[in-house]
């Protein structure tokens, strides 16, 4: 077994161990594992089953039940365009397909080929107020205009770009 995967089970375990490997504790499991890998991988649901002592069918119920799980990998940086009535009227779908551009995502692929950025709709992000909004990771940014949505992408990018160097 590449040292790899090793690594990515031994994380699995402690947040395991960190919930009591309790059963009822799926929900917070899943949600420490997905803060770890930014995504669910199958391998590690059906892990987490076995360790558990429960069915990979109800560990891969809960992950898609609740819209917040993601099955697939996500990228660095998660953009959530609200496109609830208030952002839609100020048109939302503008920013959507600016951001869509800019990051070379689509619908169908919304992960970026480099990981670096997932972008994704969002019924409403509760910021009416500020239509039309998106949110970056964990960053709210209102009254947003393409320009003003790839501009934000392009400081995202120059900043990974230094931390590489």
């Amino acid at each position: 077994m590449p040292t790899r995967n090793i690594r990515k089970f031994e994380k699995v375990c402690e947040i395991l161990d960190n919930n009591g490997r309790n059963p009822a504790r799926l929900i917070p499991i899943l949600q420490a594992v997905q803060e770890e890998y930014r995504y669910l991988p199958e391998e590690i649901m059906t892990y987490v089953a076995t360790s558990l002592g429960i069915s990979p069918a109800r560990v891969y119920g809960v992950a898609t039940f609740y819209s917040h799980f993601a099955l697939k990998p996500k990228g660095k940086y998660i953009v959530r365009v609200c496109d609830g009535t208030a952002c839609h009227v100020k048109k939302s779908t503008d920013l959507l397909n600016a951001l869509r551009k800019k990051t070379g995502v689509t619908e169908e692929n919304p992960t970026s080929p480099d990981m670096l950025f997932t972008v994704e709709t969002v019924s409403c992000l509760g910021a009416c107020g500020l239509a039309p909004a998106i949110v970056i990771n964990d960053e709210v940014h209102g009254l947003m205009t393409p320009q003003k949505a790839t501009a934000l992408i392009e400081d995202i990018i120059k900043k990974e770009q230094n931390h590489a160097s």
